[in-house]
Protein backbone atom coordinates (compact mmCIF):
# COMPACT_ATOMS: atom_id res chain seq x y z
CA UNK A 1 0.00 0.00 0.00
CA UNK A 2 1.47 3.32 -0.98
CA UNK A 3 0.53 5.55 1.97
CA UNK A 4 0.81 9.50 1.47
CA UNK A 5 0.95 12.54 4.14
CA UNK A 6 -1.03 14.46 2.73
CA UNK A 7 -4.22 17.11 4.28
CA UNK A 8 -7.83 16.46 4.88
CA UNK A 9 -10.19 18.97 4.70
CA UNK A 10 -13.13 19.54 7.42
CA UNK A 11 -14.57 22.70 8.59
CA UNK A 12 -17.64 24.72 6.94
CA UNK A 13 -18.34 26.87 4.20
CA UNK A 14 -15.98 30.11 4.39
CA UNK A 15 -14.41 28.29 7.17
CA UNK A 16 -11.87 25.83 6.49
CA UNK A 17 -10.05 23.79 8.66
CA UNK A 18 -7.24 20.71 7.60
CA UNK A 19 -5.95 18.01 9.02
CA UNK A 20 -2.73 16.39 8.48
CA UNK A 21 -3.19 12.77 7.80
CA UNK A 22 -1.18 9.19 6.44
CA UNK A 23 -4.11 7.80 4.16
CA UNK A 24 -3.83 5.20 1.41
CA UNK A 25 -3.07 7.02 -1.79
CA UNK A 26 -6.15 5.14 -3.16
CA UNK A 27 -8.39 7.19 -1.00
CA UNK A 28 -10.03 10.74 -1.98
CA UNK A 29 -9.44 13.62 -0.42
CA UNK A 30 -11.89 13.67 2.67
CA UNK A 31 -11.51 9.33 2.67
CA UNK A 32 -11.00 6.96 5.73
CA UNK A 33 -7.57 7.45 7.11
CA UNK A 34 -4.77 5.53 8.58
CA UNK A 35 -3.63 8.21 11.17
CA UNK A 36 -3.89 11.66 11.99
CA UNK A 37 -0.80 13.37 12.04
CA UNK A 38 -1.46 17.61 12.94
CA UNK A 39 -3.61 20.23 11.71
CA UNK A 40 -3.82 23.79 9.98
CA UNK A 41 -6.14 26.20 10.46
CA UNK A 42 -5.44 28.60 7.86
CA UNK A 43 -7.93 31.59 9.73
CA UNK A 44 -6.13 32.06 12.49
CA UNK A 45 -4.71 35.51 13.26
CA UNK A 46 -1.65 34.24 14.68
CA UNK A 47 0.43 32.77 12.27
CA UNK A 48 3.00 30.80 13.97
CA UNK A 49 0.13 28.69 15.77
CA UNK A 50 -2.03 27.29 12.72
CA UNK A 51 -0.40 24.41 12.17
CA UNK A 52 0.32 21.62 15.04
CA UNK A 53 2.10 18.82 14.28
CA UNK A 54 3.28 14.84 16.07
CA UNK A 55 6.69 14.97 14.81
CA UNK A 56 7.02 11.11 16.19
CA UNK A 57 4.56 9.67 14.02
CA UNK A 58 5.51 11.75 10.68
CA UNK A 59 9.15 10.26 11.44
CA UNK A 60 7.41 6.83 11.74
CA UNK A 61 5.03 7.01 8.35
CA UNK A 62 8.43 8.50 6.60
CA UNK A 63 10.51 5.90 7.69
CA UNK A 64 8.20 3.17 5.97
CA UNK A 65 8.30 4.76 3.09
CA UNK A 66 5.04 7.85 3.31
CA UNK A 67 5.46 10.55 0.94
CA UNK A 68 4.35 13.77 1.92
CA UNK A 69 1.82 16.20 -0.63
CA UNK A 70 4.37 19.23 -1.53
CA UNK A 71 1.96 21.17 0.87
CA UNK A 72 2.50 19.00 3.94
CA UNK A 73 6.53 19.39 2.74
CA UNK A 74 6.58 22.73 3.36
CA UNK A 75 4.89 22.74 6.49
CA UNK A 76 7.23 20.15 8.04
CA UNK A 77 10.24 22.49 6.56
CA UNK A 78 9.38 25.04 7.99
CA UNK A 79 7.31 23.49 11.44
CA UNK A 80 9.11 20.66 12.66
CA UNK A 81 11.99 21.98 14.55
CA UNK A 82 9.56 23.68 16.56
CA UNK A 83 7.59 20.92 17.90
CA UNK A 84 10.62 18.85 18.36
CA UNK A 85 12.21 20.81 20.98
CA UNK A 86 9.99 20.76 23.69
CA UNK A 87 10.23 16.60 23.52
CA UNK A 88 14.00 17.47 23.68
CA UNK A 89 13.91 20.27 26.24
CA UNK A 90 12.04 18.32 28.57
CA UNK A 91 14.49 15.17 28.55
CA UNK A 92 17.42 17.47 29.43
CA UNK A 93 15.69 19.19 32.27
Amino acid sequence: MAVRIRMKQMGRKHRHFFRIVAIDHHQPRDGRVLEELGTYDPHMKDKENRVTLVPARIEYWMSVGAKASERVQVFLKKYMDKFRQPAGEAKTS
